[in-house]
This record gives structure tokens, sequence and C-alpha cells, in this order.
């Protein structure tokens, strides 16, 4: 098995305003950029629509135009939530080319295949798409990134086995048992039909770091490895997978990161019975899971700032802090508060941690509210 590879994910990219997806700090990406390749990685994973669609632009002025094409590697994915007919994968991909200046990805994705969205892309033939993609050398690889349970994924298989090449899928320590997300099933699925993995989220969002005093102990009587150490080789160390994506927002986690993979160890099953163990433990600690994707707010039509407060949520039910009450005011003020919701259910919809949205946010409205 070939040792999987760390992946730049340009999802959380460092920002120069909190409250603005779009406002990417250009200056501190080229910082990381550079130290990445630097360090001998090359493999980058965008999309359509991260942070606010200036993810691919970005890329483009720090990597593809500073680069040789041939010195790096490029993932993109369709967005599929965009797609009203045939011709569309066509239309996004291309803007998707431009954007990022490149003539074709190494691998091109078919963006959050769930429940709701695989229909759009049955609907729009994306499936046939990406294997004329492939054809045609829009893309060297193709696949799917996917946001559902073993069922859904294993009947994607059964009818799209022979086109997809890659599977995109979240996989951690906490999730590995999950009953909603299933990491282990998908992933035994995956290395049933010979399909190759990359994974997302393996630290969760920072769900795994940002734990309690007590299970930080916990690693550190156990390891002097840091929790995103043995975070990322616990995805590392699965059969099948290849890159382990990491949405580092700063210099700093780049640097641990790389580290990690410089001088990979896989785990031990000393080390996955911990880690097992820790995951229940962080479990009983969270009271919303969420992996703070922000693909729910593409869709709130109150334009409701849903994971910052359900982090915010989450902080308050462990410390019960001052400062949580007030960032909970700004934002409310700033965009909406949480009892906005409208229970319209399209977030429901594209979530990819299949939560209920409305009646979570009733629960923060309720808390912040008293």
């Amino acid at each position: 098995m070939t040792q999987a590879t760390l992946g730049f994910g340009a999802m959380r990219l460092p920002q120069t305003d909190d409250s603005n997806p779009a406002s990417i700090d250009m200056e501190e990406f080229t910082r990381m950029v550079v130290y990445y390749m630097e360090q001998g990685f090359n493999y980058f994973d965008t999309s359509y629509a991260y942070h606010g669609e200036k993810s691919e632009g970005a890329l483009k002025k720090v990597l593809v135009e500073r680069y040789p094409r041939e010195s790096y590697q490029i993932a993109n994915k369709i967005p599929t939530w965009l797609l009203r007919d045939e011709k569309d994968n066509d239309k996004l991909v291309d803007v998707m080319l431009e954007r990022l200046g490149i003539e074709y990805f190494d691998v091109l994705f078919i963006h959050n295949i769930n429940k709701a969205l695989i229909n759009l892309a049955e609907m729009a033939n994306s499936f046939e798409y990406i294997k004329k993609a492939k054809e045609e050398g829009k893309a060297l690889k193709v696949g799917i990134s996917f946001h559902e349970k073993e069922e859904l994924f294993e009947e994607v298989l059964e009818k799209y086995g022979d086109v997809i090449d890659v599977a995109l899928i979240q996989l951690n320590f906490m999730d590995w048992h999950d009953q909603r997300i299933q990491s282990k099933k998908i992933h035994s699925l995956c290395v049933k039909y010979g399909i190759e993995i990359q994974v997302m989220e393996p630290i969760k969002g920072g769900t795994l770091i940002n734990v309690t005093d007590d299970i930080k102990k916990q690693f550190e009587d156990y390891s002097d490895d840091s929790i995103a150490d043995l975070a990322l080789r616990f995805a590392a160390s699965q059969e099948n997978v290849t890159v382990v994506l990491s949405g580092m927002s700063n210099l700093e986690q780049m640097k641990e990161n790389c580290e990690t993979f410089k001088n990979f160890e896989k785990i031990t099953p000393q080390d996955h019975k911990f880690l097992m163990k820790m995951a229940r433990e962080i479990k009983k600690t969270l009271a919303i899971d969420c992996s703070f994707c922000n693909y729910c707010l593409k869709d709130c039509e109150m334009n409701i700032p849903i994971p910052d407060f359900f982090n915010l949520y989450n902080s308050e039910k462990l410390y019960h802090l001052e400062s949580n009450v007030d960032l909970y005011n700004t934002s409310a003020k700033v965009y909406a508060p949480a009892s906005a919701c409208s229970e319209c259910g399209k977030c429901v919809e594209i979530c990819t941690q299949q939560l209920d949205i409305p009646a979570l946010l009733k629960d923060v409205a309720e808390l912040f509210g008293r």
C-alpha cells in the first residue's frame, strides 16, 4: 500500500475578515502554499463554492501563476445543487477551469452526493458527463464526494462503479462507528469495489481538537503526539486511502500537518483502541455534532450564520462564558438571530452531517434568548 499524502483543502483558508468568507488573506495563503510545496507536497482540493466562489481564483494567483502545471495536482467539484439540465455540466466545468486558469483537472468530482442531490446529478447525466470528461482529457480521474449513509453509497457504486475512480468521503476516528456518517461502513464499500479513497474532515472541522480539558489530559497522558497528529494518522492508515485533506487556516497548522506526513507512522492497534474510546468521550461533550462545512449557508434565505451559532452553542454548553453570549448577540444583529429560521428545510437537504438544523436552531434561540 502506498503511503497516503497530505492534501491542501482550500475550504478553510485564512481570512482578513472572519465574517466574510470571500476575504481570503492572500499573503498568508501564499506563505502556506510556498511552504507546502517546499516540503514536497502538491495536492490541492477546491470547489466552485468555497469561500464565496473565490477559492479557485485565489489558487490561480498563488499556485497556477507561480508554478509549472506538472508540479501540482488540482481536484475540483461540479456543484450539484446548480444543475438544471445536462448542458450545465459543461457550463460549470468551463467556469471552474477558467477560474483556475488550467486546461484539465487531476480529479473531477460530482459534489456532495446525498439523497437529495443524487436526483439532480442523475437528471443532468453528470455520471455520464464525468466519464466523457475523462475520455476527452478534461480530467485524469473522476469520482464523487459523498455525504450519505452506506445504503445509498452501495447503490451508487453498483450503478456507476465502472465510472468512479475516486471517492471523497468523511473519515475520522469520531465518525468511524457513527450511525449517521458511517465512516467505517463506507470505507469498507470502497475497499470492496476497489475505489481509491480521499479523506475529508479528518479532524472534523476542528471539532476533534477543540475538546474539554479532561479529554486533552487523557490524550496527553497517552501520547506526546498532538490530537491533530493522531487524527490525521488514523485517516491515513486506512486501506485504499491515498490523500488526506486538511483545511488549514494558517502557516502554523500547515507546518504541524506537514511534519505528520513527512515522518509518517501508521497507528497501532493500541492507538486505534484508544481513539475509539476517546471518540465515545468526545461525543458525550458535543451538543451539536456539526463539522462546520458551511454548506448550509448557501441556501439560508434568512442569512442565519448557522455554523457559527452551533459552535457558540457547543461552547456555551461546556463553559458558560459571557463572551459566547456577546458573540451570539453581535452576529444576530449583523446577520439574523437563530429565531429567524423559516423552517424551509433547504439546509437539511444539503447538510453533510444530516442534522435537523431548524430544530437545533430553536435550541440555540432558547439558550441565548434567556
